[in-house]
This record gives structure tokens, sequence and C-alpha cells, in this order.
């Protein structure tokens, strides 16, 4: 159950954002925001610190920050993407110390062998 967590995720995100494209949601511009922030917590909680975690996480949340600049004060999309650029970098870069663990699930498919991975 734990592995569907993120399709589930992916499903209910894609259904509101259709929702709201089709006008049959109120016009909740925080709910894309939360949304974003909210998946990047949630890769950081549910993953812990790892190479891939301190990349996917800090970014969806500083999408979601963005976002709520970009929409409640104006921010422009030239300004939003050179800063997503320099975060992308820095955290990219903040992945290579070695102190920083290796993905779980990863690890986890490489300990088990190609012969138990098959029954995933």
């Amino acid at each position: 159950m734990k592995d569907s967590i993120w399709p589930v995720t992916l499903i209910v995100l894609g259904l509101t954002w259709l929702l709201y494209s089709l006008d049959w949601l109120p016009d909740v511009h925080w709910l894309w925001i939360l949304g974003l922030a909210g998946a990047g917590v949630a890769i950081l909680v549910l993953d812990g610190v790892t190479k891939s975690s301190i990349v996917a996480g800090p970014m969806l949340i500083l999408a979601g920050l963005l976002s709520f600049f970009r929409l409640y004060h104006g921010l422009s999309w030239r300004f939003i993407i050179p800063i997503m650029l320099i975060a992308a970098g820095t955290f990219m870069l903040a992945a290579r110390s070695p102190s920083i663990p290796e993905s779980r699930n990863l690890k986890r498919r490489f300990e088990r062998g190609p012969e138990e991975d098959q029954h995933d």
C-alpha cells in the first residue's frame, strides 16, 4: 500500500486540476500552492534526506512559494525561471555531498537482488 501513495497523489492532483480547469471547483489558487509545497514536504518526510529528495522536495516547496508570489504579488516569469534554475543547481550540488545518503528505495532494490525485485 505504501508504494501506491505517489500514483494516488498524482491522480488526486490531476483530477483536482481538471475539475478546476473545467470551472467545477471554486476559484482556489491556494490549492495549487499547497499541493506543490505539500508534495515537497511529503517527499522529505517519506524518503528522509537522500540524494534525490534533497533536490525534489525543496524544488516543489520553492515552486509552491513562487506560485504564491506570482498569483498574489505579480512576480514575473523573468524572475521565477532564474530563481528555479539557481535553486536546482544549488540543490544538485548539495546532493553531491558524501554525507547525504543514496535513496532508501534504490538501496533496498540493489540489496534484494534482481530475482526478488520481479515480485514488486
